[in-house]
């Protein structure tokens, strides 16, 4: 039995967010282009020889018990198997809260994953990923991370080819998004067409790998009501757009921001502007980072 476990969780952007229906459950079916980024948390695992399951955040606001989905993922596997030890969860957060980026859930995956790994389990990865949905729908995704079309809820994974590296902008203003506020407030079948983003057309482009082809083809139907309650979305990717970006995006239901840049130089730049420079009255968080493309 493995005593500690130091492991990361990544964070994640939608490449592509479209919403098809409501479902009679409640749920929205969707359609996304999911890509794992370099930014991560970090989660130290430690077995413990007295029952319980202890968690530590490096931030005040964040709930220390069965309210964080690092706890409920840890209960989940330690319930069903019967571990009678106990775990110490120790959680530093590096990935924006409540943010579009599946900070949470790659938490939580990154937990499923150590849990199994500490205790000898014995899950195979599709095991975690199946058990992972009962946490949240973005879990799955997070446990296999890489490049993936997500439908249904968001647990229909199919992988994708890898993306070709670029440089990644991530910018957070100084507000959170209600998810639930972004899709109560979405009426997907009154949409223009053309504000629904061509899913198929991003495959297409991730297949060749075409980098400005995937530029071109960005696109997120939450837009269309994040960004009129927040202005400030469209004021960041705008001035992306105007530091050299080849596309820039809002992530999941916002209100995290990220820019696509090929010239390293002027990502560097505009990172400089975004956290130093005019861009910091506009963005609270700011991170230079690339695309993820290790499984698992």
């Amino acid at each position: 039995m493995v005593k500690h476990l130091g492991l990361k969780a990544y964070g994640k952007i939608n490449l592509g967010l479209d919403v098809l229906r409501r479902r009679e459950d409640g749920y929205h079916e969707v359609r996304m282009i999911m890509q794992t980024v370099g930014l991560y948390d970090r989660i130290d695992l430690i077995c413990q020889d007295y029952p319980g399951i202890q968690v530590e955040t490096n931030l005040y606001y964040l709930p220390n018990n069965e309210n964080n989905l690092v706890y409920q993922a840890a209960k989940l596997l330690m319930d069903e198997f019967g571990v009678k030890r106990g775990i110490s969860i120790k959680l530093k957060k590096f990935i924006p809260v409540a943010a579009g980026m599946a900070g949470g859930s790659s938490d939580a995956a990154a937990v499923l994953f150590g849990v199994n790994k500490m205790f000898g389990l014995g899950l195979s990865q599709e095991q975690l990923m199946e058990r992972g949905v009962k946490i949240g729908a973005d879990v799955p995704y997070c446990v296999m991370r890489g490049t993936a079309l997500s439908e249904g809820i968001g647990e229909i994974l199919t992988p994708l080819q890898p993306m070709p590296q670029c440089q990644v902008l991530v910018a957070k203003p100084g507000i959170s998004v209600s998810t639930k506020y972004v899709y109560e407030n979405l009426h997907a079948n009154e949409l223009k067409p053309e504000q629904h983003p061509d899913i198929d057309a991003m495959i297409a482009a991730i297949s060749q790998g075409d980098i400005y082809k995937i530029a071109a083809h960005l696109g997120n139907v939450l837009e269309t009501v994040t960004i009129p309650a927040y202005p400030v979305v469209a004021q960041i990717k705008e001035m992306m757009m105007d530091m050299g970006a080849m596309g820039s995006l809002m992530s999941g239901s916002g209100p995290t921001v990220f820019g696509l840049f090929t010239n390293p130089r002027a990502a560097a730049s505009a990172y400089e502007k975004m956290r130093y420079g005019e861009g910091a009255k506009l963005a609270r968080q700011v991170y230079l980072t690339n695309f993820y493309n290790r499984k698992g």
